[in-house]
């Protein structure tokens, strides 16, 4: 069984006829019939009901059918992916990135990347990781940064970078030892991701924390963005938590304090694909890139 075999008996399907498909494939109306001839033969079937003016399946051909267009698209995928090495004159990097993308320096991600490959399109993403992996998993995108957990069935997850958790609040008092996960239920909390809740990886770790100590977390006052919990933190109506990246910024207000956690929480940043799937020769690029100046942040951190 070869690729010539195959990618004839999907054309001559889709065509309805041998002579449309050695059109399609640039060889002679002979050469395509005999092709699939070879095929049946070799798998002792019929895959076609020859007589009619337009070509039907078999049971046997339609057994065959998806694979053989599998294999095909398979094959022409391969081959653009290995014209455009090198030159990558052409296509769309499709990708997804934290939320909180700006505190990694990833912020410069597409600046560096056009720069190299001015003519490749570039659809970055930036949402809630639960939102990330649900659409790398579905196929809307081809990658994406993630902080783990994440629902990561028919996912291939790279772990990039560990960076810590801490509790944050305008108060001296409440952050001069760690914090424990009954100090954090009982604190007056402002929580960002409102939108994705306790599906967000780093809540969800605290309610899993929660939930094995027995405790209920509730918080006062749910938004959207860290700067705006950091904002209201500011002003004592409440604690929050942010990462290691967000209070070494320059963003980070001043006037606030930090605690770890008695049990040391942290934001895992990896890099998660489609199991299964090759990334096209864009997106591949556009993540070496990202696991890049993940690396350097960790290599500057001594981790």
């Amino acid at each position: 069984m070869t690729l010539n075999q195959l990618r004839a008996f999907v054309e001559a399907e889709r065509l309805g006829s041998f002579t449309a498909a050695a059109k399609a494939m640039d060889i002679a109306q002979a050469s395509a019939s005999e092709l699939v001839r070879r095929l049946e033969a070799e798998l002792d079937a019929e895959l076609f009901v020859r007589g009619s003016r337009t070509l039907a399946l078999t049971s046997a051909g339609q057994e065959l059918l998806p694979y053989a267009q599998q294999s095909v698209a398979a094959a022409d995928s391969g081959t653009r992916a290995v014209h455009s090495l090198g030159s990558l004159g052409g296509g769309t990097a499709t990708f997804g990135v934290l939320r909180n993308a700006d505190y990694y320096l990833l912020s410069n991600l597409v600046q560096l990347f056009h720069a190299r490959y001015p003519s490749v399109r570039v659809r970055l993403v930036g949402q809630n990781s639960a939102e990330t992996a649900a659409a790398v998993a579905a196929g809307r995108i081809e990658a994406g940064l993630v902080v783990l957990p994440v629902d990561d069935e028919d996912l291939q997850v790279t772990p990039l970078l560990r960076d810590e958790v801490y509790y944050v609040s305008a108060s001296v008092q409440r952050t001069l030892t760690p914090v424990t996960i009954e100090d954090f239920a009982r604190a007056p909390l402002v929580l960002y991701d409102a939108h994705y809740g306790w599906q967000d990886p780093t809540r969800r770790q605290l309610a899993e924390r929660a939930q094995f100590a027995g405790v209920r977390v509730d918080p006062l006052i749910e938004l959207e963005h860290v700067e705006a919990a950091l904002k209201l933190v500011t002003t004592g109506v409440g604690d929050t938590i942010a990462s290691r990246a967000v209070v070494d910024s320059p963003a980070f207000p001043a006037g606030l304090h930090t605690a770890p956690f008695a049990d040391p929480l942290y934001d895992t940043i990896a890099l998660v694909r489609r199991r299964g799937h090759p990334l096209s020769r864009a997106t591949r690029e556009l993540a070496r890139i990202a696991e890049d100046t993940l690396r350097e942040i960790r290599v500057a951190r001594g981790l």
